[in-house]
């Protein structure tokens, strides 16, 4: 860590920087960040620096309000968007109490003592998500909703399209800030893209992700349009989703894979995905957050409503993608509920914790979905055992106070907060009156 140190003071020194931003993430997902000068960055890094806890969402309470934000010096990079004049760098913050512990509400935190849990079984977990989200030409709106910068489809080329150049600068930024990309193309929705960010550790695709979601805002800053992270923006169109593809690793070895076994999945690889279902309604209100998320997830689109696994079944929850001859170290699961307003460090401690619960308790894995099953009727998937996500937030919430081990993974503070939190959003939400009501009712009652 002393040689990281190191190499920070010295980079910044060689390249001029004149603000190094701390960044650091609330419960709900906000990034937060406090700019400090180069001279302040050596007594951060001994000493951490203070703030009052108390003003950020869900970190404290008001009467221990004071934490310390620790950078993380394996996360420094220079910010590309900055340019030249006033370069200006960032790390990732871990956050403690004055006493050295650390914050019991702090996300970061939430997901490096899950990952323990999982290196002390063995394990070290992967992720590699896809990243949907919308171009608008501005967050305003008319009567018709917001306004998407193209009506192109699922991977369509548009000459001189805004898409192409926000993709091609958006991809090349995060290339700059270390951030690997696999993919990046229109998506199904107008002024839909996705990009897909390479594998890695998870704890370091949740910082990749927060800054994802600040490189793709500032592009379209740049480009005069607007991004949107929002689950479901447009009505009548696909809703934005995070799928998340995820492995165990024991060493080298991948330990979802099994030669022979059926899609190539050991057992530990099953017990996971059966962990993933098993716990998929408990852990909704962290994957889906807002009251929005619940449109993406009920409004069609290839968005999963029914908790079921299947063999390339994009109707499914859970999905086994193709097994690739000769690519054992692949075999992977991919989640399909997760949506790019996550807390990305909370939605992965939650998916690990449930997986990790599927392989110590021997879950059973139920038979694979192998019809589309949208397409079913709702008799037919009552019978198959298909049980529905949440409908709406207000359900998600009834199913996470229930959970143990929700509320063990996030621990107490955080379990509290988000169900305070998201209740008092139900609330308000559920107080208004909609112009659908107003257009149905009033002038017919």
């Amino acid at each position: 860590m002393d040689k990281q140190r190191d190499f920070v003071l010295r980079t910044i020194e060689e390249r001029g920087v004149k603000f190094v931003r701390l960044w650091f993430t609330d419960v709900i997902g906000t990034l937060k960040s406090v700019a400090i000068a180069p001279a302040e960055v050596e007594g951060a890094f001994t000493e951490g620096l203070g703030f009052d806890g108390s003003a950020i969402e869900g970190l404290t309470r008001s009467y221990e309000s004071d934490l310390l934000a620790h950078p993380d010096p394996t996360t420094f990079q220079t910010l590309p968007w900055r340019g030249e004049i006033d370069p200006t760098a960032r790390m990732f913050c871990d956050i403690t109490t004055p006493d050295g512990q650390p914050a019991v509400a702090d996300p970061r935190h939430v997901l490096k003592r899950t990952l323990a849990k999982a290196a002390d079984a063995g394990f070290t977990f992967y992720t590699h998500p896809e990243i949907e989200f919308y171009l608008l030409k501005s967050s305003s709106f008319g009567p018709d909703g917001p306004e998407p910068v193209d009506s192109a489809g699922y991977f369509d080329n548009v000459p001189g399209g805004t898409a192409h150049d926000f993709r091609r600068r958006s991809v090349r930024m995060l290339e700059d800030l270390g951030i690997s990309v696999e993919y990046s193309h229109h998506e199904g929705g107008p002024g839909q893209n996705e990009i897909d960010l390479r594998y890695a550790d998870a704890l370091a695709t949740a910082d990749n992700i927060m800054t994802f979601r600040t490189v793709v805002k500032e592009v379209a800053i740049e480009q005069g349009v607007y991004a949107t992270f929002m689950p479901k923006p447009l009505s009548g169109k696909p809703g934005s989703g995070m799928h998340t593809h995820m492995s165990l690793f024991e060493g080298d070895h991948n330990a979802f894979y099994e030669e022979g076994a059926q899609y190539q999945l050991s057992k530990v690889g099953r017990q996971f995905i059966a962990g993933l279902l098993t716990h998929a309604n408990e852990i909704a209100a962290v994957t889906n957050q807002f009251v929005n998320s619940y449109k993406r997830l009920w409004g069609g689109d290839e968005a999963p409503s029914f908790i079921c696994w299947g063999h390339n079944n994009r109707s499914a929850l859970v999905r086994v993608p193709m097994y690739k001859p000769n690519k054992g170290q692949s075999t992977r699961v991919e989640y399909r509920a997760l949506d790019p307003a996550a807390n990305p460090y909370l939605a992965y401690a939650l998916l690990l914790a449930a997986g990790l619960k599927g392989i110590e308790e021997g879950y059973e894995l139920p038979p694979e979905a192998e019809d589309n099953v949208w397409s079913l009727t709702d008799a037919e998937r009552r019978a198959l055992g298909y049980a529905q996500l949440p409908a709406s937030l207000d359900h998600a919430l009834e199913y996470m106070e229930d959970s143990e081990l929700v509320a063990e993974t996030l621990g107490e503070q955080v379990f509290n907060y988000v169900l305070l939190n998201k209740r008092r959003e139900w609330q308000e939400y559920r107080a208004q009156v909609t112009p659908f009501e107003l257009k149905s009712n009033l002038e017919m009652l």
